[in-house]
């Protein structure tokens, strides 16, 4: 049996950590409203839920969830990528992934399965037990699952000591269970190690072996500020960048030896429905 729409953002406030009193100081909605709400004296409006959610940071899946309680309709389309009405979009991702080269760059789903990746990106792929690579990639799986590239992470308990706990905050923050189910099979690969943080880097390096050589990266990650379809909301890009000159340089070089086109055309794509024969001939073997 579904929850009553007051049942279900009275658990999203108290995920949120915030009493009644503090989300009304927050919101301008009144206690008394709030309380009436959650209790189900109120049914909110299309609107209030909007502004209930909007306060509680509720994913814009789960704001649907909050309006089909409420016996309404939902009001966040969700489109696939090749739908006409995200094609500017999702060109604008691909675009960005694109132009990052010579440095990797991917787009990545709210489950961290992969949706795009430029050539450079290949690096990651390289060696990659082909079971790991089936579609739909699962970057956050290949990234610390030993038959991924985790073996090659030289600072693999750095890595992954930030990683599994920002996933489990994810898991816990959307209430997403598949998010939970991941956080779950790849904690058995934790470290026994709690590996510290040089005090002399600027940002947690990724340290990855490539071809006898030691490639060191830095990320940042893009997502849309406004989306109000819930597959463009969910998209994050995560571009790297070198985090010395050798790295640089060896990335430069990769480029002009293998791939003098890479960046030319809008991107590599590696959508989660894809084939394995849509990867890059290296990764097949």
């Amino acid at each position: 049996m579904n929850s009553p729409v007051g049942e279900l953002l009275r658990a999203w406030r108290m995920r949120r950590g915030l009493s009644q009193l503090a989300l009304s100081a927050q919101s301008g909605i009144s206690t008394r409203h709030i309380s009436f709400v959650e209790t189900g004296r109120t049914v909110p409006s299309t609107a209030m839920i909007e502004r209930f959610a909007e306060n509680l940071n509720v994913p814009l899946r789960d704001r649907n969830q909050l309006h089909l309680a409420a016996g309404a309709l939902p009001v966040h389309p969700q489109r696939t990528l090749d739908d006409p009405d995200l094609a500017a979009a999702t060109a604008a991702v691909r675009r960005v992934v694109a132009c990052h080269e010579p440095y990797p760059a991917i787009a990545v789903d709210a489950q961290w399965n992969l949706l795009f990746a430029n050539d450079a990106a290949e690096i990651f792929f390289d060696g990659a037990s082909p079971e790991l690579l089936n579609p739909p990639v699962n970057m956050m799986r290949l990234g610390l699952h030993p038959d991924g590239f985790a073996a090659r992470i030289t600072n693999y308990a750095q890595v992954s000591n930030y990683l599994l706990p920002r996933l489990a905050r994810q898991a816990e923050r959307s209430g997403d269970p598949a998010l939970a189910a991941l956080h779950a099979e790849l904690r058995v690969f934790a470290p026994t190690d709690d590996s510290p943080v040089d005090p002399a880097d600027v940002a947690l390096p990724i340290r990855l072996a490539h071809n006898d050589t030691e490639l060191s990266f830095f990320n940042t990650i893009m997502t849309f500020g406004a989306a109000f379809d819930i597959t463009l909301a969910e998209i994050a890009v995560e571009s790297y960048f070198p985090a010395d000159s050798h790295t640089a340089e060896y990335l430069h070089r990769r480029q002009v030896a293998g791939r003098p086109d890479a960046g030319a055309d809008a991107g590599r794509e590696l959508r989660t429905t894809a084939s394995i024969d849509k990867l890059p001939d290296s990764k097949k073997s």
